[in-house]
C-alpha cells in the first residue's frame, strides 16, 4: 500500500494542464479580481451596501436574500455570489499550478496566497457588513481586493517565465524607477480611499458614518499622487527608448500612460459634475487597469528563462552501438 495522497497530488499524477490552461487559468484570476472590485463598487454606489443587513446570513433568519428586501438586496447578494466565482477562478488556477509538470513551487504558492486573501476579505467584508458600513473597514475591503489583484497579476506573469533567478532587462536606476511608480501608485489607490470615505456614496441611504476632513480637499491631495504618478511615467518611457530597452516593455510603458491619460480624464470629469455614479463605476474600473499597467512594467523589467531540458541519460552500451 502506497503513501497517502492529497486529493492534488492525486490529480497531479493524472493530468497535466498545457501552457495555454495553466495561462488562461490564471488569467481568470486576474478577470474575476477586477470584476469583483467594480461589482463592489456598484454596491456602494447603488446605495446597496446594507442590502443583506447581516453576515455570512442575507438577513437573521435567510442564507440568501428574500423578496421583502427588494432591489438592494438582490444587488448585495449578487455581488456575494460573484465570490464563489472568484473562488472557483482561484481553484482553478491552484489545480493547474499543482499539476503543471515539472511541478512549479513558486507558482502553487502565489496561487495559496489568493485562496487566503480571498478567504480574509470575505471576512472584512463581513466585518464592514456588521460595522455598518464604517468607511475604514470599507478602505480596507477595496484595499484587500487590490492586494488579490496584485497576486494574480503577479501570478499570470509568472505563468509565462521559467524558475531560474531573475535577469535584469535594463539598467538598475530605471528598474529603481519603475519601484517608484509601484509605490507613487499604491499611495494614489489608498488616497483614493480617503475620497470615497469622506464623500457622497456611502454606500447606503441610511445615516452613514464619514471620514472626518471633507472629500474635496481629499479630492485635491489624491489628485497630486496622480500627477506624480503621470510624471514619472512619463519618465519611464522616455528613459526606455534612451536606453533602448526591449520592445514589449517599451510598449508596457505606452500603455500606461494611455491608461493614466483616460483615468485622469474620467478623475476630472467626476469631480467637476458632481462625482455621478457611472462615472464613479468608470474610475473604479480604470484603477484596476492603472494598477495592473503598473505591475506588467515592472514585471517586464526582469526576465526568468525557462530552464532548458535536459537530455536523459543514457547506458554506455547503448551509446556504444549508437
Amino acid at each position: 500500500m502506497g503513501p497517502v495522497q492529497t486529493p492534488l497530488a492525486f490529480l497531479a499524477r493524472r493530468w497535466t494542464p498545457s501552457p495555454r490552461t495553466l495561462r488562461r487559468a490564471a488569467l481568470s484570476a486576474v478577470v474575476m479580481s477586477v470584476i469583483i472590485i467594480v461589482t463592489g463598487g456598484a454596491v456602494r454606489l447603488t446605495g446597496s451596501g446594507l442590502g443583506c443587513d447581516t453576515w455570512p446570513k442575507c438577513t437573521d433568519d435567510s442564507l440568501i436574500v428574500t423578496a421583502e428586501q427588494g432591489f438592494h438586496g438582490f444587488v448585495e447578494f449578487g455581488n456575494r455570489m460573484l465570490t464563489y466565482v472568484l473562488s472557483a477562478a482561484v481553484g482553478w488556477t491552484i489545480l493547474a499550478a499543482r499539476c503543471a509538470k515539472p511541478y512549479r513551487r513558486g507558482l502553487t504558492r502565489l496561487g495559496w496566497a489568493q485562496f487566503w486573501i480571498v478567504l480574509s476579505n470575505a471576512v472584512i467584508g463581513g466585518v464592514t457588513v456588521w460595522m455598518g458600513l464604517n468607511p475604514w473597514t470599507v478602505a480596507g475591503h477595496f484595499l484587500a481586493a487590490n492586494s488579490l489583484l496584485t497576486v494574480t497579476v503577479i501570478t499570470w506573469h509568472r505563468v509565462g517565465e521559467g524558475d531560474a533567478p531573475a535577469k535584469p532587462r535594463v539598467p538598475r536606476p530605471v528598474r529603481k524607477l519603475s519601484w517608484a511608480i509601484v509605490a507613487v501608485s499604491a499611495l494614489l489607490i489608498a488616497l483614493g480611499t480617503t475620497v470615497t470615505g469622506a464623500g457622497k456614496h456611502a454606500g447606503d441611504s441610511s445615516e452613514v458614518p464619514r471620514m472626518p476632513w471633507d472629500w474635496t480637499n481629499a479630492a485635491h491631495v489624491h489628485a497630486i499622487a496622480a500627477w506624480a504618478v503621470c510624471a514619472l511615467a512619463l519618465a519611464m518611457w522616455l528613459v526606455l527608448r534612451v536606453v533602448d530597452a526591449p520592445d514589449d516593455t517599451r510598449a508596457r510603458a505606452r500603455d500606461l500612460l494611455l491608461v493614466l491619460a483616460a483615468q485622469g480624464g474620467i478623475g476630472y470629469l467626476q469631480y467637476f459634475t458632481g462625482v455621478p455614479e457611472l462615472l464613479v463605476a468608470a474610475h473604479m474600473l480604470g484603477s484596476s487597469l492603472m494598477w495592473i499597467a503598473v505591475l506588467r512594467l515592472a514585471l517586464s523589467l526582469r526576465e526568468r528563462p525557462a530552464a532548458a531540458p535536459e537530455i536523459p541519460a543514457q547506458p554506455e552500451a547503448e551509446l556504444a552501438t549508437a
